[in-house]
């Protein structure tokens, strides 16, 4: 016979128990470690708060010549 607990009103055994832990343990586990998109990560930018146009189309260029650079350098 399996041990019984009486949980809210109702039995629930022990294996049913025993289960239900082993279950939140790991997926917990994996739900944690499991992380983010990366690639979500590597695209999102600060936002340009320029007062013109003009400004925001130098910081633009200022910054694409500057990544172009970089990469010209590995």
């Amino acid at each position: 016979m399996v041990q019984t607990y009486s949980i809210l009103g109702r039995q629930v055994g022990s294996h049913y128990l025993a289960m239900g832990v082993l279950t939140a343990l790991f997926g917990g586990t994996y739900a944690a470690v499991g992380g983010g998109s990366k690639a979500s990560a590597a695209v999102k930018t600060p936002p340009i708060n320029a007062s013109s146009s003009d400004e925001e189309s130098f910081i633009k260029n200022f910054l694409d010549q500057a990544n172009k650079d970089e990469k010209a350098k590995h």
